[in-house]
C-alpha cells in the first residue's frame, strides 16, 4: 500500500456528473504518528470536498528518501502548464487571468459575487481547467460577467496576462467568449457518434485537422507486435498544408517544461534507492530528451521490475482520456511512499486470496 505524497495532472472523463462526495476514512494503530484531532475538510465548493491528509510515513524515510521525494516532487509541478494546454490551448491565459484577479484585487472580498468568483477559480484549478473533471462540459463563473470586468480593472495589470498595450477593456473582450460563452470550446472531449470528434472536442491535441486526416496519418505507421503507442506524446497540426506531429520533448514542444522535469529526475537518480530505480529513471530522463517511445516502454519495463523501493513515482503522458480517439497521453505525475504497516496487512490478505476464491459465493465456472 502507498501512501500518495502530490498528485498532478489528469482525470477519467467518463463519468457526468452532478454531485461529488468524497469520504476519507483511516484507520490506525497506536502510535503510528497520526493526529486524531486533524481536521481532514480542507475546503467545499460547487460539488467539490477538499480533504487534507497526514503522512506520518514520511518521518520514517532516511535523508536519501526524503531527497528523493522532494525531487519527484518537484519534477511533478514542471508538468503543471502542460495539462493545462493540453486541455485547451487557452488554459494557460485564463489560468493566468484568475490568479491575476485572486491574487491583486483589492475590493471588498466579503460578498456573494466574490464567494461565486472564488468558487470558480477553484473549480478551474481543481479540474486543471475550465471543463468539469468527469463530464468534460464547459462550466462558467456564477458571478455576472460585469463583477467579472469589475474585478479585472481592480487588479493589478502587470498580473495578468494582456498584450502590450493592451487595455483592459480589449482583453475582457478578448477572453469573454473563452470564460462565459457555452458554446466556445463546449467539451474537452467529444465522442458523439456521427461527428467529427477531434474537430468538435476542445482539447488541444490537434489543430486544424480533422478525424480522417489523424487516422490516416496514423495508419501508415507499424502496429504489429510490440510497436509503440505512436501519438502518445505529440500534438498533430498542420503546416504548409501538410498534417505534421510536434513530438513533446527537450527542444521540441513543450521543451521548457520538459527540460526542467528532466532536471530533477536526473537529481533523483543521483539519490536513488537502488540500482533498479536508478535505471527506470535514467530511462525516463532519455524519453523526455528523445521522445522516443519505444525507450518509453524500456522505461515502463524498468519501471514495473523496481519492487523494492519505498518512494515511487508515476511521471509522463499517460491516461488518453482526454482524446476522443484514445491517442494522446495527458501528462500526469502521482508521488508516493509505501506505506509499511498497511503493505503488511494486504499482504496477509493476498496470502489467502485462495481461501477467499475457494469460499465465495460464485458460480464454480467463475472460479
Amino acid at each position: 500500500m502507498a501512501t500518495q505524497l502530490v498528485n498532478t495532472g489528469c482525470n477519467d472523463g467518463t463519468v457526468k456528473t452532478t454531485t461529488t462526495t468524497t469520504t476519507t476514512v483511516t484507520t490506525t494503530a497506536p502510535g503510528d504518528g497520526f493526529d486524531s484531532t486533524f481536521n481532514v475538510e480542507a475546503q467545499s465548493f460547487a460539488d467539490l470536498q477538499l480533504l487534507r491528509y497526514q503522512v506520518p510515513g514520511f518521518k520514517s524515510l532516511s535523508l536519501q528518501q526524503k531527497k528523493l521525494a522532494y525531487y519527484l516532487y518537484e519534477a511533478a509541478l514542471c508538468g503543471r502548464d502542460m495539462i493545462y494546454d493540453m486541455k485547451s490551448k487557452h488554459g494557460i491565459l485564463l489560468r493566468k487571468t484568475i490568479e491575476g484577479m485572486y491574487g491583486s484585487y483589492k475590493g471588498d472580498k466579503n460578498t456573494e459575487d466574490w464567494k461565486k468568483l472564488e468558487a470558480y477559480c477553484g473549480r478551474f484549478w481543481f479540474s486543471n481547467g475550465n471543463h468539469h473533471h468527469y463530464s468534460n462540459e464547459k462550466f462558467i463563473p456564477e458571478c455576472s460577467f460585469e463583477y467579472f470586468s469589475a474585478v479585472v480593472k481592480g487588479c493589478d495589470p502587470a498580473m495578468l496576462p494582456m498584450q502590450q498595450g493592451e487595455a483592459a477593456d480589449a482583453f475582457l473582450a478578448r477572453i469573454k467568449p473563452m470564460v462565459y460563452d457555452m458554446k466556445f470550446e463546449p467539451k474537452v472531449v467529444d465522442q458523439r457518434p456521427n461527428i467529427d470528434n477531434i474537430v468538435n472536442s476542445s482539447n488541444n491535441f490537434y489543430e486544424g485537422v480533422t478525424q480522417k486526416e489523424v487516422e490516416a496519418f496514423y495508419a501508415k505507421f507499424d502496429t504489429k507486435g510490440n510497436a509503440p503507442s505512436w501519438g502518445l506524446n505529440s500534438k498533430l497540426t498542420k503546416e504548409n498544408g501538410q498534417v505534421v506531429e510536434k513530438t513533446w520533448k527537450s527542444g521540441g514542444m513543450y521543451g521548457a517544461a520538459i527540460d526542467k522535469i528532466a532536471g530533477w529526475l536526473q537529481k533523483a537518480s543521483a539519490v536513488a534507492e537502488n540500482a533498479e530505480q536508478k535505471q527506470a529513471l535514467d530511462l525516463l530522463v532519455k524519453y523526455y530528451q528523445t521522445g522516443d517511445l519505444k525507450v518509453w516502454d524500456d522505461y515502463n519495463i524498468a519501471w514495473v521490475k523496481d519492487v523494492n523501493s519505498r518512494v515511487d513515482v508515476v511521471n509522463g503522458f499517460i491516461e488518453v482520456y482526454l482524446d476522443a480517439i484514445g491517442k494522446k497521453g495527458s501528462f500526469e505525475s502521482t508521488v508516493s511512499i509505501k506505506d509499511m504497516e498497511e503493505t503488511k496487512r494486504i499482504e496477509a490478505i493476498a496470502k489467502e486470496a485462495q481461501w477467499f476464491e475457494d469460499h465465495s459465493p460464485i458460480m464454480k465456472e467463475h472460479k
